[in-house]
């Protein structure tokens, strides 16, 4: 896609191979989520806005904050510190709302039958906020709405 692609927007919602085993069945989720982000950065580096706000290149990382999870997405933003840097736009999104058969008992899959009762419920605002709040701590300041200029002014 290198040279194609001008906007990416990856979901990354779980950091350890634990999780990424439990809820989305790939042990190595974390590990190739990783990889495949730091390569669509590599292609497209940080978002910038047009001048009436649209977004016109680079990434855009969503985090879906997870129930019981709010450790997992404190390790994402570390990562996206350590490995994209701080101007890195994150979506940090709360819209996680448990739906079909996540908390009716076992379900079946591939390695068996899992219950999810752990995620059986909305993220509380308490947890979104934890993570906001964290992501100022650690310097990063792109995560809440997107930019609006004047005209004639030059978007970053």
């Amino acid at each position: 896609m290198d040279g194609l692609a001008e906007i990416y927007m990856p979901d990354f919602k779980l950091f350890t191979a634990e999780s990424g085993q439990r809820y989305a069945k790939a042990r190595d989720y974390a590990e190739v989520a990783k990889a495949a982000i730091k390569e669509m950065h590599r292609q497209v580096g940080d978002l910038v806005f047009s001048p009436d706000g649209l977004a016109k290149r680079g990434l855009l990382l969503r985090h879906l904050v997870m129930p019981g999870l709010v450790d997992e997405g404190k390790a994402i933003l570390d990562w996206v510190v350590m490995e994209l840097g701080r101007d890195t736009y994150v979506h940090i999104m709360e819209q996680y709302s448990p739906r079909h058969l996540v908390g009716s008992g076992e379900q079946r899959s591939r390695q068996g039958w899992d219950s999810y009762e752990d995620i059986n419920r909305p993220v509380s605002s308490d947890e979104v906020q934890q993570l906001r709040q964290y992501a100022r701590s650690i310097g990063l300041w792109r995560f809440e709405e997107a930019p609006r200029y004047e005209a004639g002014e030059m978007a970053g």
